[in-house]
């Protein structure tokens, strides 16, 4: 009798994997692990709609929670995995029961990164990548007025965003030399800074914490340069890191996520998709790792080809977005390593578009309301930058 697909994780990536194969007239038992309680969800709203609306938790399903059942998809929820053996093929989760498998898929995502500072476990500091932190983070919200955000990625001002629309007062605290420093250019950093600085956000650039302040519970932060900033609440948005714990005790090869060939496999029979896997973009010349719903969707849908036999490399050009007020981001490829940039409109009308190139090639567009502008940055970096191109030989992924 076949053991099926044993998916660990229960996130964007898992539950497409496991659609997918189904779509795919796969026939063989498909079971889902998740440390969370809830059935697959989607993360991007957590720091924007569901924390603004206080919507049901129903709406950020990406499925019915019949979809499962009828598609012979069996969810283990709320119990970690605590050990893999892959010579005898089988997971063994926190509460001692242990699954067998065919075909093993990490899609554990990631966890916010620890930031080693001094009142870090006070009560009132929080971090936001889950449907609990959200409900933790929310009422202590509604009791608070002055908060503080520390890291001005999306995460951070998304919240910020959300924060200064309910009235209250936010200060972000960032150690880069301007916003949005890992993930957009110079000028669209400098919309974004004015954007919010118009809307009564506060924000410290190039700032260093010393510590979080408090007796018991967060009443502020203190820089290195001696200033300190009250709060009623601290949010640390600092970036995330791959969840690959489980794969480097296990022996796989792992670098901040787990390492996959161009058919989103580690090892024979094993798998790693989404936010936990880290690939060789042969259109950009290294490895990437993406935290995104492009590429946990797309890499899904890669794995599930390559298990039932018919694979298909997989090399996309990665895509990204952020809603911060009316305003709406959107990045397509990597702009790591530009030699030459061009902005497409007016950004004092609040349409605008920033192309990047790198020896000639189109490599990345941000565009900002303008949805047009950034479909046809995707399909043209898909033809100026062809699989294998190998046009970038350094740089970081955009995490």
């Amino acid at each position: 009798m076949t053991s099926g697909v044993l998916i660990l994780g229960a996130g964007q990536a898992a539950a497409q994997l496991a659609i997918s194969l189904r779509q795919d007239g796969y026939g063989a038992p498909i079971r889902m692990v998740g440390d969370e309680p809830y059935a697959p969800y989607q993360r991007p709203p957590l720091s924007k709609a569901y924390l603004k609306e206080k919507a049901s938790i129903e709406t950020l399903h990406l499925r019915a929670e019949h979809y499962w059942a009828d598609h012979q998809v069996a969810l283990e929820l709320g119990v970690p995995v605590k050990a893999v053996e892959l010579a005898g093929k089988q997971a063994t989760l926190g509460d001692g029961r242990s699954f067998s498998y065919d075909t093993l898929v990490f899609a554990t995502g990631t966890r916010a990164r620890d930031l080693p500072l001094p009142g870090i476990k006070l009560d009132g500091v929080f971090s936001l990548r889950k449907i609990d932190d959200v409900r933790r983070l929310r009422p202590a919200l509604d009791n608070a007025r002055r908060i503080v955000i520390i890291g001005a990625g999306y995460i951070g001002l998304e919240v910020a965003a959300v924060l200064r629309q309910e009235g209250r007062e936010a200060t972000v605290v960032e150690a880069e030399a301007r916003v949005m420093k890992r993930v957009a250019g110079e000028e669209v950093s400098a919309y974004f800074d004015k954007l919010h600085r118009s809307r009564g956000v506060e924000i410290r650039l190039g700032a260093r914490l010393a510590a979080i302040e408090g007796e018991g519970r967060a009443s502020g932060v203190a820089l290195t340069s001696g200033e300190k900033i009250p709060a009623d609440l601290v949010l640390v948005a600092t970036g995330a890191r791959a969840n690959d714990d489980l794969a480097v005790a296990a022996g796989l090869p792992c670098e901040d996520g787990i390492l996959v060939d161009d058919f989103a496999r580690v090892a024979p029979d094993v798998y790693a998709i989404g936010d936990c896997a880290r690939f060789v973009s042969h259109r950009y010349g290294r490895k990437i790792r993406l935290e995104c719903v492009q590429n946990a969707v797309d890499q899904a849908k890669a794995a599930a080809a390559s298990i039932i036999g018919k694979p298909v490399p997989y090399d996309p050009v990665p895509w990204f977005w952020s809603d911060q007020y009316e305003t709406k981001l959107q990045i397509t490829g990597l702009l790591d390593g530009y030699d030459a940039s061009e902005t497409v409109g007016n950004p004092t009308e609040n349409k605008f578009s920033v192309e990047y190139k790198k020896a000639g090639k189109l490599i990345a567009v941000d565009a900002i309301n303008d949805g047009r502008a950034h479909m046809l940055g995707r399909r043209r970096i898909a033809a100026d930058l062809p699989e294998r191109s190998g046009l970038l030989q350094s740089g970081s992924a955009r995490e």
